[in-house]
This record gives structure tokens, sequence and C-alpha cells, in this order.
């Protein structure tokens, strides 16, 4: 059974449209980080190892949605392609959200700020890096968009490694940087998802 974003002409413009604005907002961001160069660059390839991530994820789920239909979700395929376009625009406004908030302390590469401060507030007072969190939300609702098990499993699950593995040397990174405001505020919140991790 083909993915209703590849067959269906409507869910087709609502897909491709929430993805675009997704993958604009996304390129804003890295063009505003350019500005932010503010303290050492701490990034131990981690970038590379969430962008490699994310478009494995993304390339692969998109492809195996079309490519294996024997795990495509066959029950009410329209309201839960309903229900991932809103978890895709969910993911998408959690993760400006978070960046705003941060504001000249966002960087795509990581740094801490001379002047940064552990911000509390909005999304941080449930997660540590709720931008990542909105992003994972954003694959998940793409996944299920896309009605395929296995689509949604790369959809989150390669990103997901990736987020583990920048967030490792993030948090190394704020701790190092901004001491033990950032280690009472790491005590009391998940890091990615509330009550898991």
């Amino acid at each position: 059974m083909a993915p209703l974003p590849y067959t269906d002409p409507g869910a087709k413009i609502a897909f491709f449209a929430v993805l675009g604005v997704f993958v604009v907002l996304e390129q804003r961001i890295r063009l505003k980080s350019r500005f932010n160069r503010h303290g050492t660059r701490e990034d131990r390839g981690s970038l590379l190892v969430v962008v490699v991530a994310v478009a494995a994820g993304v390339a692969g789920g998109c492809v195996v949605a079309g490519a294996v239909p024997s795990a495509a979700i066959a029950v009410a395929r329209w309201p839960i392609f309903v229900l991932g376009v809103l978890l895709m625009c969910a993911g998408i406004a959690l993760r400006q959200w978070a960046v705003a908030l941060l504001g000249e302390f966002f960087t795509v590469d990581i740094r801490v700020h001379p002047e940064q401060v552990v911000v509390e507030r909005g999304p941080y007072r449930r997660v540590r890096h709720p931008s990542y969190t909105g992003m994972l939300v954003t694959f998940l609702g793409i996944g299920l968009a896309l009605g395929n098990w296995a689509a949604l499993a790369l959809l989150v699950v390669v990103p997901a490694a990736g987020f583990v593995v920048r967030i490792r040397v993030e948090e190394r990174a704020l701790l190092a940087g901004l001491g033990e405001p950032y280690r009472r505020f790491a005590t009391t919140r998940a890091r990615l998802i509330p009550g898991i991790w």
C-alpha cells in the first residue's frame, strides 16, 4: 500500500508543504547561527554525526515507505496521516520555540558563549534539549504521515541515535562552560524525552 503523500494529491500538498516549511526554517536556523560565533567551538564531530543520522533517517524513511508496502500501517490511514502532519507542525513549532528562547546563545556547532546563562523557561522547564525533542516529534510525524512502520522506525531511531551522541558532547561543553548552574539544571529534567531520557 503506497503512502498517501505519494498517491493522493491533497495529502501530497499538505505533507510536502509542511516538510518544505521545516526545511526552510532549518536553513534559517543554520544561517542565523553563523552570526553567533562567540566562544570556542567544542563540536568534536557531533554536528556531522547528527547531519548524517538525520539525512539517513529521513531519506531512508521516505524510500522505505514506498519500497516496502508490506510495512504499511493499513488501518485508519487518513486519521494517522492527519495525526502525522499535526505532529510535524508541533515538532517544528517546538524546535523554533526552543531556538528562539536561546536567542544569541543558540549555535548549530557547539559553543558556550562567555555571557551565556542557563535558560529554564518554556520547553526548557521539561527537557534540557527541546530543540532535538522538536526534531524527533517532527520525524515521528513524518513517519506516521507516510503510514509505514519501517519508515517510522528509521525516521525516529536513526536521528535519535545521532542526537544521543550530540547531547553527550553538548552536555560536557555546557557543564565545563556553565558549571554549577547547568549541573543543577541537568539534575531536574530529562535530556530529550520527559520521564525516559
